[in-house]
């Protein structure tokens, strides 16, 4: 089975995506920790990272590509990132998380040790950056949720409860 986890940062994909991986024994992939382990190999920030990948576009190209075609020639596996739901087509199940940008830069903030505003700022310019790349690299409109099978709310429901659809979903689908 192909899960993929796509949500805007903050949102829960990566809290999600590793408890579905546990829970089931899947192998687990993130785009976004891959994105953050480059930029801290080049001692930049987030929002620095994406402006450079933006003059750079092989930085995006590469890690989409490697997303795109592990998720595909894999099994038992869950694919997180924000183009996930669109890269890996042959996902079975595709699952988009949402939350406010407050609860999203309050959830940043508080796993990146900065303030409420700060993690604002940066995330709303991290985002105003990869919708820009992903609609020139591939005429993704990131807000577009179309390819998606479930998607919902991690403001209103908590990990256990997202867990508890995504489960429910998965076992629907093995019948």
């Amino acid at each position: 089975m192909r899960i993929t986890i796509s949500g805007s940062p903050g949102s829960g994909t990566t809290t999600l995506g590793r408890r579905i991986a546990d829970k089931f024994g899947f192998k687990y992939v993130s785009a976004g920790e891959v994105f953050r382990a480059l930029a801290k190999e080049r001692n930049m920030e987030l929002a620095d990272f994406g402006r450079l990948a933006k003059q750079n576009p092989e930085i995006d190209k590469d890690i989409d590509a490697s997303q795109k075609k592990i998720g595909e020639e894999s099994d038992d596996i869950i694919i997180e990132g924000r183009l996930a739901g669109w890269m890996v087509e042959n996902a079975d199940l595709k699952v988009y998380l949402y939350a406010s940008e407050k609860c999203r830069s309050e959830r940043i903030a508080e796993r990146e040790n900065r303030t409420v505003e700060e993690a604002y700022n940066l995330t709303i310019e991290r985002e105003k950056c990869e919708a820009g790349r992903y609609m020139e690299y591939y005429n993704i409109d990131i807000a577009d949720y179309s390819p998606y099978d479930i998607v919902i709310s991690s403001e209103t429901f908590g990990v256990d409860e997202l867990y508890a659809v995504i489960e429910t979903a998965v076992n629907s689908l093995k019948k």
